[in-house]
Order: C-alpha cells, then sequence, then structure tokens
C-alpha cells in the first residue's frame, strides 16, 4: 500500500508533538511566551527593542522561514537593550534575553529543578505551522503554568488558540492584541472566540504589559 502523503490542508493537534500535563505548581520563575504570523515580524520589532533589562525569558514563535529567523533575531538584538537569539539547540534560558524559534523546528519549553530550558526538535506541523504556536504554548503551561504571561500577536489562521485555553484554563496570564492593531486578526479573534484571553491591547500597549509582568508578584 502506498504511503499517504501529508498536505498543508491536514490540520494536526499538539498532541502529536507532546501531551497535555498542566504545571499546577508554583515554580517561582516567570516566562513570557508569544506567538505570532502574518504581521509579526513588524509587530515584534515595535515590542521587543522596548523592554528593559531584568524581564523574566521571552520565547517566541514567529511563522517566518528557516534561514530569515536567525537573520530576524540579529536584526532584533542589534535593536534591543535585551538580548535576543534564535534557539537551534538546548538551551538554558535567562533573565533579559527573548529566544526565537527556528524557522522550520517546534520550541518547547521544560522546567528542570532550578531553571528553563527550550529545546529546538523536529517533527510533524502542528496547527498546520512549524514552529507552532500552540505547540509552545502547551509547552509553556506545562513548564510554567500560572508563573507564565502568553500573548498572541496578528496572523492569519488560529494557530495558538488550543495552547492560549489550556494556559487561560490553568490561571496563566493571556493577552491578545487588539483588531485595530493587527495586520491580520485571525489568531487573536481565534483566541477570543475560545474563551482564552483574559485582556485585549493594542499593541503599543503590549511591552508595558510585559514590564508589569516583570515587576509584579504572582498571586496564586
Amino acid at each position: 500500500m502506498a504511503k499517504a502523503i501529508l498536505t498543508y490542508t491536514e490540520k494536526y493537534l499538539p498532541d502529536v508533538i507532546l501531551p497535555s500535563k498542566p504545571n499546577k505548581r508554583d515554580t517561582g520563575r516567570k516566562l513570557v511566551l508569544i506567538g505570532s504570523s502574518t504581521g509579526g515580524v513588524e509587530a515584534l520589532t515595535r515590542i521587543i527593542p522596548r523592554l528593559p533589562m531584568g524581564l523574566p525569558p521571552i520565547i517566541i514563535v514567529q511563522h517566518i522561514p528557516v534561514g530569515f529567523s536567525g537573520s530576524f533575531a540579529l536584526r532584533l538584538n542589534a535593536l534591543s537593550e535585551i538580548n535576543v537569539m534564535e534557539v537551534s539547540s538546548k538551551q538554558v534560558l535567562q533573565d533579559s534575553w527573548a529566544y526565537i524559534a527556528r524557522g522550520d523546528k517546534h520550541l518547547i519549553i521544560e522546567n528542570t529543578t532550578n531553571s528553563y530550558i527550550a529545546k529546538s526538535i523536529d517533527g510533524d506541523r502542528v496547527s498546520r505551522h512549524k514552529p507552532s504556536v500552540d505547540v509552545l504554548f502547551r509547552s509553556g503551561n506545562n513548564a510554567a503554568g500560572r508563573n507564565a504571561l502568553a500573548i498572541i500577536l496578528t496572523g492569519m489562521g488560529d494557530d495558538g488558540s488550543i495552547g492560549m485555553k489550556e494556559l487561560y484554563d490553568n490561571g496563566a496570564q493571556t493577552v491578545a492584541q487588539s483588531e485595530e492593531s493587527c495586520v491580520v486578526f485571525g489568531m487573536p479573534k481565534q483566541a477570543i472566540l475560545k474563551g482564552a484571553i483574559r485582556e485585549v491591547l493594542h499593541l503599543d500597549k503590549i511591552a508595558d504589559r510585559i514590564i508589569q509582568f516583570g515587576r509584579e508578584t504572582i498571586r496564586f
């Protein structure tokens, strides 16, 4: 029998990469998760350079071709006070750093005794994307749970809505970019419709929200 050929119209859930195992404990370590697609390069360029040193690790999945993800990370690093890098191998996450997924790999977060670790892994496309925001958000919920701030930015489709709802249900802080400030409102809209969003903010307010999160005390 001939092997079936996977097409981009087939939609896989994040279960094909990792199971949902929400972290219910206070890890004592914050994490910022960001997902974006169409218009996201411009949106991130308006957010990341505004952030000061001393913030929790920021992990980003932007739908972007491999090759361009590395150059985008270098560009953001040159523009920003915080450090920015592409994740291509196992990486211990540090404060004052932003980490961008490779354009052809999923990015997952794991929780160890003393730190969060980012890993770049292969696998099927999830929600029709690799890297997938749903994979990042699910892994962030598994690792950090209520210690996370998750942000869904401009983009087409619904990638991120599954993982965002898991974060929301686990008590994480969840933010969607407002329609008027999006290039494409698809991804934020789907997360809102799923009941996964606590705040809707204009793009120009999102950097301030990250700063606020980094400085506030998490209450359980």
